[in-house]
């Protein structure tokens, strides 16, 4: 090279698309917490403080009762720590009909009252296991029949507009395992059966890939419905075990079954791309399964995800 000749400028660095719609933050699940009270689980001051350190701005209220249920004492937690509400969560056996509605509602009213008094918009509504999380012992038939597909639509609905005209939410229903909503045909069935202006989804990336479902493609088959997100990775080797040997979903997670990204599936670029490419603002709250774990297990795994997640646009 002579002293006439340039030198050629590097070429500019590879940024990810800037997710500008997707809204980031983590719950207490990825704490490990799985229950209102127990003695497994790190104190929720300490959640708070930690979810707050490692960068997340958003946060789920968890089993009720974990934070404290009364609003003024919650504002002041989370907002003396930069954290703001993004969601409630419920848990539902509306395929059962009618007559379990008195006990569904006490328990939504509790949540959502406490929701809205916090600012969420949201209630993520989780339907009843099939199996025993600890004893695998069958709770009821894994498949619905017709009538119990019709119960649980119309009970949805019902709840979607109970919870919208009393609270001003709305519910978002999480596919889960061992639950009669989980992979592709009971998530598009669901889906289906029930009206679009009431009830939509919050995609538990994790789950559904447990399910043997394609993220992906629910995204851009059904993305008007898609009103929330979970994000949550599995261990494909672990999952192929659990598969093969039927294992409930409480000892897969002992087990390790949901991984730290971006170690698993789906991979979530290609997800949140597809979530972006859907025009709405969305929550994407991070949730790794690990019921139990080691109290200080938690943090490094939220810095590092946010890190990753940050690398991704997010």
């Amino acid at each position: 090279m002579t002293d006439s000749q340039p030198l050629s400028a590097a070429p500019p660095a590879t940024r990810p698309p800037a997710l500008d719609r997707i809204r980031v933050g983590s719950a207490p699940d990825s704490w490990g917490v799985w229950f209102p009270d127990d003695p497994l689980q790190v104190p929720w001051q300490r959640f708070l403080d930690e979810v707050a350190e490692a960068g997340y701005p958003w946060i789920e209220l968890g089993p009720y009762g974990y934070l404290p249920t009364d609003p003024g004492r919650l504002a002041q937690e989370t907002g003396s720590r930069g954290l703001k509400v993004s969601a409630g969560t419920v848990f539902t056996a509306l395929h059962r009909g009618p007559a379990v509605w008195d006990e569904t509602w006490a328990h939504v009213s509790q949540v959502a009252e406490l929701t809205r008094a916090m600012g969420a918009r949201h209630l993520v509504v989780i339907p009843s296991f099939w199996r025993d999380d600890k004893t695998a012992e069958l709770i009821e038939n894994p498949e619905l029949t017709a009538g119990q597909w019709r119960d649980l639509a119309a009970g949805m609905e019902r709840l979607g507009r109970e919870v919208r005209e009393r609270y001003g939410l709305d519910i978002v229903v999480h596919p889960h395992a061992d639950t009669h909503i989980d992979g592709e045909e009971n998530v598009a069935r669901f889906l289906d059966a029930t009206d679009a202006d009431v009830v939509n989804l919050c995609l538990d990336t994790g789950h559904y890939a447990y399910c043997g479902g394609d993220n992906v493609k629910l995204i851009e088959t059904y993305g008007e419905r898609i009103g929330y997100l979970h994000l949550k990775q599995v261990d494909p080797e672990i999952l192929a075990e659990v598969v093969r040997d039927g294992m409930p979903f409480g000892p897969a997670v002992r087990r390790g079954v949901m991984c730290e990204p971006p170690d698993g599936v789906p991979a979530l670029e290609p997800v949140l791309e597809a979530a972006q490419g859907l025009g709405v603002e969305l929550f994407a709250i991070v949730e790794q399964d690990m019921y139990p774990c080691p109290p200080d297990q938690p943090l490094p795994i939220a810095r590092r995800t946010r890190r990753f997640l940050r690398g991704c646009g997010a």
